[in-house]
């Protein structure tokens, strides 16, 4: 691997970025024999997993940490793995596979150039065959315009630039967003003994286990062979529309030792729970006014589509797996709650925007983007003669971006690439 300042020129194949799809990438381009390089914009490997906060656990389970050549061999497959464990493990991993990694390297720019592309860089220019996207689903932090109305002298931050409760001033914090991430930032700010308001959003709620086993299992297994079976939900082509792919993962976490996140169970730990943040107006936070609703559709969203899928699975498959246990029915509502929350009698310091990412591909200088600035391809070959995608959300199927989903589809596009050579 250089530390930056390589020699740039011509390639048959550059990979842009070096987290967990480009190392993957490189892994099955090696075993193809594709001569490449991976560009890597961060002065370190470890990808975005760098970006998580302190306390931050992953919330795929040990057993998911299975990269192409590299099979899972710990003796805890269903713990999980804090953020620096993760960014040391795909640093070995890039190390076992000898990913050609060139750090320090942002490229500005890539467009067709005759029957090349050209990849422009901070390091230089380079003429490829072949360039592959792996620069991540975690691209640019998305903040609503709801951000543009809160007091200055409000700290903002998004989640993306939390690290810890202590880089916030004293006083209470408002998340903004109850996915993942919000989740378990609030439950960190809890932990650290702060008052903590929340904005609920339509991520639905999950189980950490169901019928025998971590809900990530039989994710993985619906994802991996539910086509096998007939069941199709979680394959890109039966996705309800090209927007549900950017839509929010189940309420789960990895933090000691993985458990679901309960908003209600929040509320009783003494988490203030509002509606969708709608704006700040004159010194008040303006909620809408339907909290009961939103905890309701959180709390259905399972059973709606990923137990049905794989209670279906499971039956399909002939898997002995113990019988569903409904969750107990629980109505718990704040005693108080309303539509406005006046930030000074609240002594509300600080906000933090748990509202995810969009896409940024501004790089490509080629019409091939669609409206989300997700690139328009089949299986990860664009429609651009050369360029392909990898580690994007349901590229193929849900879990594309997740660690067992991108070998699959990383090993697809380095056939392609292999069998463009040997006919070319």
């Amino acid at each position: 691997m250089s530390p930056g300042r390589g020699t740039s020129g011509e390639v048959d194949t550059l990979v842009i970025g070096a987290g967990q799809a480009g190392l993957v990438m490189s892994y099955w381009l090696t075993h193809h024999g594709a001569e490449h390089v991976l560009l890597e914009r961060r002065s370190t490997l470890g990808g975005a997993w760098l970006d998580r906060w302190d306390s931050f656990y992953l919330n795929t389970p040990n057993f998911a940490l299975s990269l192409p050549g590299s099979p899972y061999e710990g003796h805890d497959p269903d713990g999980f793995i804090s953020r620096d464990a993760a960014v040391e493990f795909f640093r070995n991993y890039a190390g076992r596979v000898a990913a050609p990694v060139q750090l320090e390297t942002e490229v500005t720019r890539v467009a067709r150039d005759g029957d090349r592309l050209t990849v422009e860089s901070n390091q230089g220019t380079w003429s490829a065959r072949h360039v592959v996207l792996a620069n991540g689903a975690f691209q640019e932090p998305r903040v609503p315009a709801a951000a543009r109305t809160i007091p200055q002298h409000v700290l903002q931050l998004h989640s993306h630039d939390y690290r810890n409760p202590q880089q916030l001033p004293a006083g209470a914090v408002l998340v903004v967003g109850t996915g993942q991430s919000g989740g378990q930032i609030t439950e960190d700010l809890l932990a650290a003994g702060r008052e903590v308001h929340l904005s609920v959003a339509m991520c639905p709620e999950a189980p950490r286990r169901y019928r025998g086993q971590d809900v990530f299992h039989w994710i993985l297994q619906v994802n991996l062979h539910g086509p096998e079976h007939g069941i199709n939900g979680l394959m890109v082509d039966h996705l309800p529309s090209p927007a549900a792919r950017f839509a929010c993962n189940p309420l789960l976490s990895g933090n000691d030792g993985g458990h679901g996140i309960h908003l209600r169970d929040l509320g009783r730990r003494g988490v203030r729970l509002h509606g969708h943040l709608e704006a700040a107006d004159d010194g008040d936070l303006v909620f809408t006014d339907d909290l009961p609703q939103r905890l309701a559709m959180v709390e259905a969203g399972f059973g709606q589509r990923l137990k049905l899928m794989a209670d279906a699975y499971i039956a399909a498959a002939g898997i002995n797996a113990p019988e569903p246990e409904a969750p107990p029915p629980d109505a718990w509502l704040p005693s108080t709650s309303g539509s406005r929350l006046s930030l000074e009698a609240e002594n509300v310091t600080s906000v933090i925007w748990a509202t995810g990412y969009r896409l940024d591909n501004s790089i490509l200088d080629m019409p091939v983007l669609d409206e989300w600035n997700y690139p328009r391809h089949t299986r990860g070959v664009t429609e651009v003669p050369g360029l392909y995608a990898v580690g994007l959300p349901w590229l193929t199927r849900h879990f594309s971006a997740a660690l067992p989903g991108v070998g699959p589809d990383a090993e697809f596009i380095a056939e392609h690439i292999a069998d463009g050579r040997a006919q070319g």
